[in-house]
């Protein structure tokens, strides 16, 4: 992909706020810049919204709420599933964007555009089953309705890491129960969704009902939208720390919450598994995205048995990666986010290295331009490193062993997030006792991969409340009413 095509591109993505269904520059006039990790340069600048233009989006939101509410289910999920075609018609214009402002590969960029894309269409036909149910009550006196209602406008905080499938997994949900939204996508990665709204908008949404600011001031503009009582949801994907304050601020308002936080994945290797499938898995839980997800493994738990052959694998794997911007065809990890994530994943490989860990390749940023670190393979993992505490979120395979099964499940366990978690056995048993007794809201089981948009996504203890996607990721939009009526036969 040249410059010259990445320029065309960019020049098409809207660069206002979108507020009632009209593009428009900040009440302020500032600008924010958005730059390439992989180069660091500005690719563009865009509107830098201001509290106020934050209150606008509310108002917009709030306008069009009953509307939206009345419209019926399947117009609603038509217009979901014209957005769906739209984003697979601009797969590669979506892909681009994607790896220009966030840095992945475009191969995993386009996989994005089609994960992201499910969401669409599988909340196009959760639309048409939002159901209830009719029935006598025990006492014979009355009839029971239980119904369920849009909760109303919503509040949707997106982070940067999945540009495209955090934003489809919020509004798609909150769309098709009924609800209107505010988005506020990260700073570092606003240009996706940016597109997103552009063709939300081509395909026959009505004003008002999806509304973007992008802002580089977060707390500023996101404090007196949570406090308007009209606000009656607020979700967010992003740390754990910033979780709990925004929890905080809900507080007051009693408001709906969905919080996707921090993870600090196990991925336990028993002695029993296939070496080749566990390879596989690994690789792809941890690299998928630079390292740079909530689902990625952060601590491998490897039977000491065969701890040293895997290691030797995953090392040959990785030694096999092409690091570079992910414009490039041949390109396998591209750049961290940002200088702040390159120093962290420093710190904590260092700390790892200090403790008596050994790096089997990579264990160092790479000169720029562009925020680059290695793809790298640690073992011998002590007990109190901080890589076992913190999340990652670079490219870093930490390898700690065990003897036992009850070890490998107290290892797994001690954590105070509980997002997912990875086993690899060949004994079903053993896979059942797991998925028992192993403290995560998902798990893949000799699978590294577990992300899907038909199955419900969300954490245990410290990584969140609530589920997005499946069955399940509507229901965070809906509210429950009973009503009791007179028995009809006297």
């Amino acid at each position: 992909m040249t410059v010259t095509q990445d320029t065309n591109l960019l020049d098409t993505v809207p660069d206002g706020l979108f507020i009632g269904g009209t593009w428009r520059a900040s009440s302020s006039g500032a600008t924010l810049a958005v730059t390439n990790p992989a180069t660091g340069e500005v690719i563009a600048e865009i509107a830098d919204a201001t509290p106020e233009d934050g209150m606008a989006a509310l108002d917009a939101a709030d306008a069009a709420a009953a509307a939206w509410a009345a419209t019926p289910a399947r117009e609603r999920a038509d217009i979901l599933r014209r957005a769906f075609d739209l984003v697979q018609q601009r797969k590669e214009d979506f892909a681009l964007v994607m790896t220009l402002e966030m840095g992945k590969p475009l191969a995993e960029a386009r996989g994005e555009v089609t994960y992201g894309g499910e969401f669409l269409r599988w909340f196009s036909e959760e639309a048409t089953r939002i159901q209830g149910r009719y029935g006598p009550n025990p006492e014979g006196t009355g009839r029971m309705i239980v119904s369920q209602h849009p909760v109303g406008p919503c509040f949707l905080i997106t982070p940067w890491n999945f540009p495209l499938a955090m934003a489809t997994r919020k509004i798609a949900p909150a769309l098709a129960a009924g609800c209107t939204v505010v988005v506020k996508p990260a700073a570092l990665t606003p240009l996706t969704t940016l597109l997103l709204t552009q063709v939300l908008e081509e395909a026959g949404l009505p004003a008002g009902v999806v509304n973007v600011v992008t802002t580089s001031k977060s707390s500023a503009l996101s404090a007196p939208i949570i406090a308007d009582p009209r606000l009656r949801k607020l979700s967010f994907t992003g740390s754990t720390p910033v979780g709990q304050r925004l929890l905080e601020q809900a507080a007051s308002g009693v408001l709906r919450t969905s919080m996707e936080l921090g993870g600090n994945a196990p991925f336990v290797v028993f002695d029993d598994a296939d070496l080749d499938k566990a390879v596989d898995g690994a690789i792809a839980a941890k690299f998928r995205n630079i390292g740079q997800a909530c689902t990625a493994a952060n601590r491998f738990i490897v039977h000491r048995s065969v701890a040293d052959e895997f290691a030797h694998r995953v090392t040959e794997r990785v030694n096999g990666f092409t690091v570079g911007r992910g414009t490039d065809p041949d390109v396998t990890i591209g750049p961290l986010i940002d200088e702040n994530a390159v120093a962290k994943t420093e710190e904590l490989v260092a700390d790892a290295v200090s403790r008596g860990a050994r790096v089997t390749t990579g264990g160092e940023r790479l000169a720029g331009p562009g925020t680059f670190y290695a793809p790298t393979v640690l073992t011998g993992i002590a007990s109190g490193s901080d890589i076992l505490r913190e999340e990652i979120f670079g490219p870093v395979l930490a390898i700690a062993t065990f003897d036992t099964e009850e070890e490998a499940v107290r290892l797994a366990n001690d954590t105070e997030y509980g997002l997912v978690s990875y086993v690899y056995t060949e004994d079903l048993a053993r896979g059942q006792r797991m998925i028992e007794r192993l403290g995560t809201g998902m798990m893949g089981l000799n699978v590294g991969v577990v992300s899907n948009a038909a199955a419900p996504f969300g954490g245990w203890k410290m990584s969140g409340l609530g589920r997005e996607g499946g069955a399940e990721g509507i229901g965070e939009y809906l509210q429950t009413k009973y009503t009791l009526t007179p028995n009809p036969f006297g």
